[in-house]
């Protein structure tokens, strides 16, 4: 009698095997390719939007607290449910009731300048390959220094860059 694994039920099965797995690792692998570009799309709307008038450190300082935000529980876990998180009324988000003051001012999210879009996709794709500017590195929070929310009473200011002030909660 020869050994099972030279029986060709045996090396069909395993082909079997073989392929599913083979399948669903591809799918696996195209899903979180996937997920990465849309990660890379929504991350360069935010950088355009809120900071393309800003040096290169300020636009990856401001996706940090983006990348920082998705690492964190009390926020939503993908970088585009981040930038787009908000109150929403009908499927639409509520007017200066957003995150990120980009995503509900009432405008369209039109990105006409080539250059300032290049820069915030090569900004986008560092920071969610882990690139990380340390000097705001815990930051969850910015705002532009020309306007001064209610919310920073609650937090600790950690520095300025160019025109926006980042914080991060205590907890307290």
């Amino acid at each position: 009698m020869k050994p099972i694994w030279k029986s060709l039920s045996f090396r069909i099965g395993l082909l079997v095997q073989l392929l599913v797995a083979i399948f669903f690792i591809s799918m696996i692998l195209s899903s979180k390719a996937a997920a990465k570009q849309s990660d890379i799309e929504c991350l360069t709307e935010a950088i355009y939007f809120e900071a393309r008038g800003e040096p290169f450190l300020g636009q990856l300082a401001v996706a940090n607290v983006v990348m920082e935000r998705v690492r964190d529980s009390r926020f939503p876990p993908t970088v585009c449910e981040v930038v787009h998180s908000g109150r929403y009324w009908e499927g639409n988000p509520i007017r200066n009731r957003c995150a990120f003051s980009y995503w509900c001012d009432g405008k369209p999210e039109i990105m006409k300048d080539k250059q300032a879009l290049k820069t915030a996709t090569e900004v986008s794709k560092m920071a969610i390959d882990g690139v990380l500017y340390e000097e705001v590195q815990g930051a969850t929070f910015y705002h532009a220094s020309y306007v001064s929310p209610y919310w920073i009473e609650k937090l600790e200011f950690i520095t300025r860059i160019g025109k926006h002030l980042f914080y991060f909660y205590s907890g307290d």
